[in-house]
């Protein structure tokens, strides 16, 4: 475990800051830098004024900001803020990438191992920095660590003892640049040496570069662990039963509910203790979320669904008849690659912010679709048009930003719909 006697930390939120006083705590002279407070010239007088041994940088600088052009051409190591943490953890660590449900995995993946009585806690991209978790929870067993690419492109030594690339599709091509990038930026989650155990889509090993002893899941019988009729198999031997879990659907059951099998595993877990915690599970907010029910007509918020794989995976956790919500600013330009989960699911589509035109081209073809402009008028005409025993599914396939601040306001505003209906009609009554 290095420590540093120098230390320039990018970044005052709050990985910046755990990172700041984890490096303080070890005697480190740590200096931080934001761009709310500083420019690049600020940075360049820092940087001559002394030696800093490493660089500490918040996920949001990509390697192509000036700020960490200029580090690197003043020859400071970068360090990703998730690394320092980690290197600091004396226990085992499982981490989880992927473009799609990582959160929801580690939440799974944590109470597991606590049902099964291991010290366990979660950071990272989850929305706790590494260094912050490793400071307050001394003695941990397990750090379960969800784990992003743009955390990934400053690590150096990182090597969890297991590791979980969920699915790779397509986010943030606008930082990576390409697929083949992003997914050779996600395949650094598995370390620079072979080891431990390396969990993946059986679909995606073809792609990888790395030769490793794979640990695949998927929904091919040909998978180390496979999803089938709400149940996972390990070979001809059924391991856990996820049927009436939020795992049961073939989308979110061959991908995390299978790997979460295998991380069971892996850990050292009984299959019991994770079958267990899928039934005790409750969703995190915005991620299918279920606000309430209506005259039968339930309402569900999966804001967090900010591209069309998430979304494609909403829709089949759902039983058909969903009045789906989406638009927003989008990630990708390929619309078609979603209509037949659309055609099986969706009773018609209630479009939004500044992608609804070409959302309406591509789709209305496939599904009713109805340009609706705010999210206000597209819950007021699903909601008239659900039927009971429907589901009216804010699953926007898109960021937010051009109506909200994030997908959380998105999410909080459509459950507050829900409530200002549901007060509504119990006045009436």
């Amino acid at each position: 475990m290095e420590k540093y006697r120098t230390a320039l930390v990018l970044g005052a939120g709050r990985s910046g800051r755990a990172a700041e006083r984890l490096l303080l705590a070890e005697g480190c002279a740590a200096t931080v830098l934001a761009e709310e407070t500083g420019t690049l010239d600020d940075l360049f007088r820092t940087l001559e004024s002394q030696p800093f041994e490493v660089c500490i940088a918040s996920p949001g600088f990509a390697l192509s900001h000036p700020w960490m052009e200029a580090v690197r051409s003043a020859g400071v190591p970068l360090l990703s803020e998730l690394e320092l943490g980690w290197s600091r953890h004396p226990g085992r660590t499982v981490a989880v990438t992927g473009s799609n449900g990582k959160s929801t995995a580690v939440k799974w993946i944590r109470d597991m191992l606590r049902l099964a009585g291991r010290r366990a806690a979660i950071g990272g991209n989850y929305g706790i920095p590494a260094c912050e978790v490793v400071m307050e929870n001394r003695g941990l067993d397990w750090l379960v660590l969800e784990v992003s690419s743009f955390q990934l492109e400053t690590v150096r030594d990182f090597q969890p003892e297991v590791a979980v690339l969920l699915n790779v599709l397509p986010n943030h091509l606008d930082r990576h640049g390409s697929m083949d990038a992003y997914r050779r930026i996600k395949e650094r989650i598995f370390g620079s040496a072979p080891g431990g155990a390396c969990i993946v889509p059986f679909d995606l090993v073809p792609e990888l570069e790395a030769e490793r002893g794979w640990i695949t899941f998927g929904a091919s019988p040909e998978a180390d662990y496979f999803f089938k009729n709400g149940q996972i198999f390990q070979g001809l031997d059924a391991v856990a039963d996820l049927s009436g879990t939020l795992f049961d659907s073939p989308i979110l059951g061959s991908c995390t509910g299978a790997a979460g099998l295998a991380v069971a595993r892996a850990c050292g877990v009984p299959f019991s203790a994770a079958e267990e915690a899928a039934r005790r599970f409750k969703p995190l907010p915005h991620r299918l979320e279920r606000v309430g029910e209506l005259n039968g007509v339930a309402y569900v918020d999966d804001s967090k669904a900010t591209n069309l794989s998430a979304l494609a995976a909403a829709l089949g956790a759902c039983a058909p008849g969903v009045h789906l919500i989406a638009g927003g600013v989008p990630k990708e330009s390929d619309f078609t690659f979603i209509e037949e989960i659309l055609a099986e699911r969706a009773a018609s589509i209630y479009l939004i912010g500044q992608v609804s035109r070409a959302m309406y081209q591509a789709w209305n073809g496939v599904c009713r679709c109805v340009e609706c402009g705010t999210l206000e008028t597209a819950f007021e005409t699903a909601r008239n048009a659900a039927k009971p025993g429907e589901t009216v599914l804010l699953s926007p396939g898109c960021a937010s930003f051009d109506q909200f601040k994030g997908f959380e306001e998105r999410g909080a505003r459509f459950a507050a719909l829900f409530r200002g209906l549901a007060r509504g009609s119990a006045g009436a009554s």
